[in-house]
């Protein structure tokens, strides 16, 4: 569950205030996510005051411990996993939206510095400050995070940033951006930048999925930042920096992976009663074998994905290696989440490619999941 950091073992049952917020967190996909999705998708946007909504639940708060002015005994991997899997559950797309400010508050609590936690903490944890995003992902085939296009070349007082990035959640409306860029030889590193920064050009990028998460492009023409804008400060340039961003890139593997098993939950939790209640030739289809089983094969690799995703953030949790299980995670997820979506809609036939029903829209979302 998370728990203890010191502990070992891969404990399923979770803590009071994991199931407390699991229930909220539900209670929030069902009757605030799932009913706008399909709105927020046509305009490509979440709806006026979601991301307000979401900060009021507690979730950011809960990412930041006590000492650095959040709410938080200890911060957990395996919450913030659970929490990724019940927004998806209700949209992925508005998932991918909520967690993006979540995802800088979560880097610059585990990996900045003093200056970078007391300056930018404050307004997350208020609820002052709702959108803030983070931009790895660059637009060209076969893209590594290890081998990023981006560079930070060094300049006087700081570094020139140049480069493109691609799918990222709320690019028009954040204040701040956590970009990943390649100092020559030190390696891929991450920069706070402001989106009023010179240089910095965002333009909208609607794509197949996610597309009520806002999505859009940076590209950087020599944006000059200061030292100060490196997470971490010059820590950052030392061999722990290399081990941050690496961590970093794990984390938001099993993050994804969480997200692919919310959204697949989903389609599971809607094929069922479909295919019992549609009659064709006087029964219900899932007394034909061919449904039935590909029903099953949805539940099985949907607990393979599940259980892969949470003993890699457990292994976050125990402060043990969690690259082996990170990249498994991204590599069944990435398979499997578009295969269940495609079976998805192969259940309900031809009502499964129109927008009658939502599972043409979580189809566009599953794919996303090997591309991100």
């Amino acid at each position: 569950s998370g728990r203890s950091a010191s502990s070992r073992k891969f404990d399923l049952s979770l803590s009071e205030e994991q199931q407390l917020m699991r229930d909220t967190l539900r209670r929030f996909a069902e009757d605030v996510m799932l009913p706008a999705a399909r709105e927020a998708d046509d305009l490509g946007a979440p709806p006026p005051g979601f991301l307000e909504a979401f900060g009021e639940l507690g979730a950011i708060a809960m990412s930041v411990p006590e000492a650095l002015g959040g709410a938080a005994e200890g911060v957990s991997a395996v919450s913030q996993m659970l929490i990724a899997e019940d927004l998806a559950r209700g949209d992925m797309g508005l998932a991918y939206a909520a967690l993006a400010p979540m995802s800088f508050v979560n880097a610059v609590v585990s990996w900045g510095d003093d200056q970078q936690q007391s300056n930018l903490l404050p307004a997350f944890v208020d609820g002052e400050e709702t959108a803030a995003t983070v931009a790895i992902v660059e637009p060209h085939p076969l893209f590594d995070p290890a081998a990023l296009r981006t560079s930070a070349k060094k300049s006087a007082g700081g570094y020139l940033l140049t480069g493109q990035k691609s799918m990222v959640a709320l690019a028009g409306s954040a204040k701040w951006f956590l970009v990943a860029a390649e100092i020559p030889k030190v390696g891929p590193r991450l920069f706070i930048l402001d989106r009023d920064a010179d240089g910095l050009t965002v333009s909208d990028e609607p794509a197949m999925g996610l597309r009520s998460a806002a999505l859009g492009r940076l590209k950087l023409d020599g944006v000059r930042v200061p030292h100060s804008a490196l997470l971490g400060g010059d820590e950052a340039l030392k061999s722990r920096g290399k081990a941050a961003y690496r961590a970093a890139v794990h984390r938001a593997r099993v993050a994804w992976g969480a997200m692919a098993v919310g959204a697949s939950q989903a389609v599971l939790d809607y094929v069922v009663p479909y295919c019992n209640d549609r009659v064709a030739f006087g029964e219900p289809i899932s007394h034909r074998q061919a449904v039935a089983f590909m029903i099953a094969d949805i539940a099985i690799e949907l607990e393979s994905m599940r259980m892969l995703v949470y003993r890699a953030a457990g292994r976050i949790d125990a402060e043990l290696d969690s690259s082996r299980e990170a990249y498994l995670v991204r590599t069944l997820c990435a398979d499997k989440a578009m295969e269940i979506g495609t079976n998805g809609v192969q259940l309900l036939g031809g009502a499964g490619f129109i927008k009658d029903h939502p599972m043409e829209l979580w189809y566009r979302h599953l794919r996303a999941v090997g591309v991100m």
